[in-house]
């Protein structure tokens, strides 16, 4: 059994764990007290938080969450991203950030409870964030609403038109 200190620190990793839609391991080994603020930063306005826990620890809470224990990504340092709603950005924030950084390594995660890779978590931070997603499908319903407009306006005119062919036709007659 784990002693006072580590049991605590489960209970957090636990807490953690409760509520988020994925979490992304990351290898920081290389950074420097600057680059991992910087990291933070990024990941905190992407939605999400990084901790830092021992693997040995990250392994226990996984094992009783349920969930894949990641034993073959949680080897050497490593930093979890616990991503909330928007999943995609805090892939995206994560993923331009190693593009920057040659030492931030992404060795892949969880999502839905299954473990992905990290040409999954490359390919998910490739995906438009929740906003413009939204944006789109907003854009998509209006489109739909607009051409349905005209061609409900188009009705009475057309029949107006038609009416007014007749009759000046009967006058002409």
């Amino acid at each position: 059994m784990p002693n006072v200190k580590n049991q605590e620190t489960l209970a957090k990793i636990k807490e953690d764990l409760d509520g988020v839609s994925a979490v992304w391991v990351v290898d920081y080994c290389g950074l420097t007290v600057k680059d991992i603020q910087a990291l933070r930063v990024a990941i905190r306005e992407s939605g999400a938080s990084m901790k830092v826990y021992k693997n040995t620890l990250m392994h226990i809470a996984l094992d009783e969450a349920g969930l894949p224990t990641l034993d073959d990504i949680l080897e050497g340092p490593s930093a979890f991203v616990f991503a909330g709603a928007d999943v995609a950005a805090a892939a995206k924030a994560v993923k331009t950030f190693a593009k920057t950084n040659q030492n931030l390594e992404i060795k892949g995660g969880l999502m839905e409870g299954e473990q992905v890779s990290a040409a999954q978590v490359e390919a998910i931070a490739s995906l438009p964030s929740r906003e413009e997603l939204l944006a789109q499908i907003a854009g998509a319903i209006s489109g739909v609403a607009r051409g349905l407009a005209v061609a409900l306006n188009g009705v009475p005119s057309g029949l107006a038109q038609v009416t007014k062919a007749v009759a000046d036709q009967k006058e002409a007659a």
